[in-house]
């Protein structure tokens, strides 16, 4: 496979791409990367897709080759409301189109909604500290990390430290 990120269509997560996402999710690859259970069903990534869908507090992209969910990424900004300022993000890309810019579009289009429509300061995550690809993505857009937490979750049986990382908007851009 030759596949280039011009090749994708950046589009907004719906029920269509539910079996799409549980086979992304579904990749032991991208499974280990994340906090997902493996194996969640078709179904249960409708309900997550149904959830919030009518929601301007969230906005869940994927990233498409020829109809095929290569990539995912969500903000959820805060339903609370001293922190209405923030939210937080997720996303992951199937093996074969890391390092082809599918996580860059994703997260321009994701962080260009939080910027310009949602009045976002402050963006949040937290990626396993040995995640490099997605540490050398995250710094591209101006996240920090701002701590280390440790044996925060249980992965390949051992519990596994992540960083705490944000990206902070200047309220004048």
């Amino acid at each position: 496979m030759t596949g280039h990120a011009d090749e994708i269509r950046i589009e907004p997560a719906t029920a269509l791409h539910a079996q799409g996402l549980a086979e992304l999710y579904g990749h032991p690859a991208v499974t280990r990367q994340v906090l997902q259970m493996p194996w969640a069903s078709v179904e249960v990534w409708s309900k997550r897709l149904a959830t919030g869908a009518d929601s301007e507090r969230r906005v869940a992209l994927v990233a498409t080759d020829k109809g095929q969910v290569v990539g995912h990424c969500s903000l959820w900004q805060s339903e609370r409301v001293r922190l209405a300022h923030s939210g937080s993000l997720g996303m992951g890309v199937a093996p074969r189109w890391q390092g082809k810019g599918v996580g860059t579009r994703l997260m321009s289009a994701v962080l260009e909604v939080a910027d310009n429509w949602m009045g976002l300061r402050r963006v949040e995550l937290t990626v396993y500290t040995d995640n490099e690809p997605a540490l050398a993505l995250y710094g591209k857009f101006g996240f920090e990390v701002e701590g280390e937490l440790r044996d925060y979750a249980l992965r390949d049986g051992r519990l596994t430290n992540v960083f705490s990382m944000a990206r902070l908007r200047s309220s004048h851009p």
